[in-house]
């Protein structure tokens, strides 16, 4: 019998607009947490982070939108906060959304062929830190996979997944999937989109 794939190796075998698509929609349920952060510290704007995502959306949708990502990417880069400034955990998603961000660009440039590996990973690995970084005191494996957050995200990245793959490449699947992103009403770790 077969070993089901991890979500991570299916992850790895998405191609072209559907690996970017893939990435998009996970950034999309993580950025509350940079918008938050920006608010709380007054770090940075954080329309910035949203704008370049539009752009991420707009390129999905038409890909022979002109779009100059290298200026995205550069603007993002920008706004990447430093752990060793900031006293508080909401630094760390912040900077997951600031990497996850960088992946997507250069997935789109052709520069990171698993750049929508890296935001998955980026992704659970934020929930598992902000579980452990909750936790009162030790907090074992078994316990963080049983956490239902943890159980949220896994579920979250299987169902999107399987969404992807059924979905033709238009501007109606751009919608459908961030409306997918928002619709629970929570971030990755989460907090209430508002």
């Amino acid at each position: 019998m077969l070993k089901k794939l991890s979500v991570f190796q299916e992850v790895r075998e998405l191609q072209g607009w559907q690996a970017v698509a893939y990435a998009a929609t996970l950034l999309e349920r993580m950025l509350p947490n940079y918008t938050l952060f920006c608010e709380i510290t007054e770090f940075a704007d954080p329309s910035l982070y949203r704008n370049s995502l539009d752009a991420i959306w707009d390129w999905l949708a038409s890909p022979k939108a002109k779009i100059n990502f290298t200026a995205q990417l550069e603007k993002v880069e920008l706004a990447v906060p430093d752990a060793a400034d900031f006293d508080h955990f909401g630094v760390f998603p912040a900077i997951d959304v600031a990497m996850s961000m960088t992946a997507i660009i250069l997935l789109i440039q052709g520069e990171d062929a698993q750049g929508a590996v890296v935001v998955s990973k980026l992704s659970q690995g934020g929930v598992e830190a902000f579980i452990e970084a909750t936790a009162n005191g030790e907090i074992s494996d078994a316990e963080i996979k049983a956490h239902p957050l943890m159980q949220f995200e896994i579920e979250t990245q299987q169902e999107l997944l399987i969404l992807i793959k059924k979905l033709p490449h238009n501007a109606s699947t751009c919608k459908t999937l961030k409306a997918f992103a928002l619709e629970p009403g929570i971030s990755n770790i989460g907090l209430e989109i508002n």
